[in-house]
């Protein structure tokens, strides 16, 4: 039974702006809060608060919200410029980015969450309220990697204090994940990763450890990169990508397709394997063991074999002959060679065991051969 059922077709009132594509349940709460909102001609603060979707009059600044849209709803992939808010209101005099989508059938947009106006990198803009729910909350998963410049070297202690999480004005950060790519005396550049939003948080929490961010790029959401999207422009969301957004757990940030200059500079570009390691490393510290190659262990393995399976066969003959007669030569039975070793390894093998059944010596050449 739905929750509409339940209460007797009432529905919560940031549920009903979300559906008719005012904004996010999230940023409906702060409209609600701020005294934005009226129903049936009186102002509404209260959150949490239900309404009967089909008799109430609801308005947003004065205007009244009509039934919600019928049809698909509307997903789009943004690479927002530095300079552009992230706003739906009319009144704004700055570029927005829903003015920056122009397709004809986009109906009543908002972003999915916000970028400050100096950031720029991707940000998601829909219609669809539970969708943009399930990409904002934290408890859902979907992680946030951005590219940051920041003036001046940061050491690793201040480094896991910010991934341990700081106090802010508002509480404390829920904790990042950051990498550190390259590191100079004038700049430092880091992958961060985020699972939550707060309102400036990655400036907010490296200026609490005293450094400045002089650039800031979202560079990935879940599994969505920038590659091929230049500045301001904008693509269509495919179903499948709608799909692995609302999908349940946590996005692996490296998952997929990595965001460009992830790799850095050197033995990295394009290879699509140094960040795992890399983020190992400077999360705990120590250098991850690196896997022989394919079929050294196999070759060694084969050696040592027909090295030993020589030596013991040598010196069984010894033993033998010195048993007898004191050390004199003993005709010993020379043992199969198992060993699948290549060439020299199993030929050495067959000469170690032939010496020490003719002349009773370690190497098998006979040049101590019994007169």
């Amino acid at each position: 039974m739905s929750a509409e059922r339940r209460d007797g077709g009432l529905v919560r009132l940031n549920k009903f702006l979300a559906d008719r594509g005012v904004a996010s349940r999230r940023r409906s709460d702060e409209l609600i809060a701020s005294g934005a909102v009226t129903v049936d001609g009186l102002v509404v603060t209260a959150l949490g608060t239900r309404i009967d979707p089909g008799a109430a009059l609801v308005e947003v600044d004065g205007v009244p919200l009509g039934p919600p849209r019928r049809g698909r709803k509307r997903y789009y992939l943004l690479n927002k410029p530095p300079g552009v808010v992230c706003t739906n209101d009319v009144r704004e005099t700055r570029p927005r980015a829903v003015d920056l989508i122009t397709d004809r059938e986009k109906g009543r947009i908002y972003t999915v969450g916000r970028l400050d106006e100096e950031s720029k990198g991707l940000i998601l803009l829909t219609d669809d309220g539970e969708f943009a729910n399930r990409v904002m909350h934290p408890r859902y998963g979907v992680p946030k990697t951005y590219m940051v410049k920041l003036r001046g070297r940061i050491d690793d202690e201040k480094l896991q204090k910010v991934r341990a999480g700081v106090h802010v004005a508002g509480g404390r950060t829920g904790g990042a994940r950051v990498v550190a790519r390259k590191r100079s005396r004038e700049y430092s550049h880091l992958l961060v990763t985020l699972h939550e939003g707060m309102n400036r948080e990655i400036r907010r929490m490296f200026a609490r450890v005293g450094f400045d961010v002089v650039d800031l790029r979202r560079a990935r959401i879940g599994n969505l990169t920038d590659r091929g999207l230049k500045l301001g422009s904008w693509r269509p969301l495919k179903p499948a990508e709608v799909a692995d957004l609302l999908a349940p757990g946590a996005r692996e940030e490296y998952g997929g397709e990595k965001p460009r200059g992830a790799c850095g500079r050197g033995r990295g570009r394009g290879r699509g394997r140094g960040t795992p390691a890399r983020v190992r490393r400077e999360e705990t510290g120590k250098t991850p063991r690196r896997a022989p190659k394919k079929g050294a262990n196999d070759l060694r393995s084969g050696f040592s074999s027909a090295a030993a399976k020589g030596g013991r066969g040598a010196a069984a003959g010894r033993r033998k002959g010195g048993a007898k007669d004191g050390g004199g030569p003993v005709r010993g039975r020379r043992p199969a060679a198992r060993s699948s070793a290549r060439g020299a390894s199993s030929e050495r093998g067959r000469r170690g065991t032939r010496g020490g059944a003719r002349g009773g010596t370690v190497g098998g050449s006979g040049r101590k051969r019994a007169r």
